[in-house]
């Protein structure tokens, strides 16, 4: 009898163990789609069961099930649907570059939702810098409505609590979804007095254009001369979240959709957030950094974020990373087209590794895992 209670002991242990493998096999195959909102283009990454392929578009090949259907659930979180994840990109970017953070969101089990900003996209970026950062949060609102009533996930998501990624300049979208607010003053004053140390910042989007490039320096020289009394009304308007006295009603929350739960950044655009509306951000936002980012100083981007907001805290700290080292998959040829466009510091450093960013994808992922099931 004792013999058979064991043979049963372990058959049941080895069941146990299929079963799980089973399941984690499911969850490691992640599926792809596309649907559109108003115009919009918006790429869905997702857990899935079907057979995941390699699928090339242009320069880049990623390993995904094109239009698979979705897994139903998640038994690991307490309503059983998933969590949702909006990924903000860069100047000019799109979902491909930041791929593999999706599927390992994905593979995490979160639905990812990755929307092509309007006039700041790889196809259109006329509006880049200020004019799109005005935008980008009501893009990625309008992303969580179109998965609300998406047909094949509105009953598999759970759009109560979302997680929002920014890199960049999509580091903004965060901050401001977080509830932080920036202005054109912040951004005058700083590059009026830091140009030389920031010009990766400052005269972004001029490489090659000496006229474009002298304007701005004399735009700045004359900055100098601002402060806040004597400033344009129009340099200090704030744009982003809500102020104390915009959301007293709503028990001081600055969000703009209390829907954003959690935020991760990585190398964001930080200086031109106001320190005031930094410390009202109540939500947790984790910043991933990079020590050798040329194009976003850290000192004066992502440790003014830390400085100032309490509830901020530099989930990874990355000393050998440059700015894109966050983009996978990045195609050689690729990076060194977009690093010829930068003012300095746009080329990939190989002393960050695939292993380096995976582990900070991964840590990302926990984040979200932890932040997304807490009430």
């Amino acid at each position: 009898m004792t013999t058979l209670l064991k043979t049963f002991t372990r058959l049941a242990c080895t069941f146990s163990l299929l079963a799980a493998s089973a399941s984690q096999a499911q969850v490691t195959s992640v599926g792809m789609r596309q649907i559109q909102s108003s115009g919009m283009t918006i790429t869905l990454v997702y857990p899935t069961a079907a057979a995941a392929q390699d699928v090339t578009y242009g320069a880049f090949t990623v390993q995904v099930a094109s239009n698979a259907a979705p897994l139903p659930t998640d038994s690991t979180a307490a309503s059983g649907k998933r969590s949702l994840i909006v990924l903000s990109h860069g100047t000019a970017g799109s979902a491909l570059p930041e791929h593999t953070l999706a599927a390992t969101l994905a593979r995490a089990g979160f639905v990812v939702a990755q929307p092509e900003h309007r006039g700041d996209n790889w196809q259109d970026f006329s509006k880049a810098g200020p004019k799109s950062w005005k935008t980008r949060p009501q893009d990625v609102i309008e992303t969580i409505d179109a998965v609300a009533r998406d047909p094949a996930l509105a009953a598999l998501v759970d759009t109560r609590r979302v997680g929002v990624h920014g890199m960049s300049a999509g580091g903004v979208t965060g901050l401001v979804l977080a509830g932080a607010q920036w202005r054109l003053l912040d951004l005058a004053m700083h590059c009026a007095q830091n140009l030389d140390e920031d010009i990766g910042f400052c005269l972004n989007g001029l490489v090659g254009k000496t006229g474009g490039q002298l304007l701005r320096k004399t735009q700045f020289f004359m900055a100098r001369v601002l402060t806040e009394s004597n400033a344009p009304d129009n340099l200090k308007v704030v744009y982003g979240g809500k102020s104390s006295a915009q959301a007293t009603g709503q028990g001081h929350d600055p969000r703009p959709d209390p829907r954003v739960s959690a935020v991760s950044l990585a190398v964001p655009v930080g200086v031109i957030f106001t320190p005031e509306s930094l410390a009202r951000i109540r939500i947790p936002v984790a910043l991933s950094t990079s020590g050798d980012d040329g194009v976003l100083l850290p000192r004066f981007h992502s440790q003014h974020v830390l400085k100032h907001c309490t509830s901020c805290t530099n989930l990874s700290d990355h000393p050998q990373a440059g700015h894109f080292d966050w983009l996978s998959p990045w195609p050689v040829s690729l990076a060194q087209t977009v690093a010829a466009t930068q003012m300095r510091g746009g080329l990939p450093n190989p002393a960050f590794t695939d292993a380096d960013r995976q582990k900070a994808f991964d840590q990302i992922a926990l984040f979200f895992k932890q932040k997304l099931s807490q009430p």
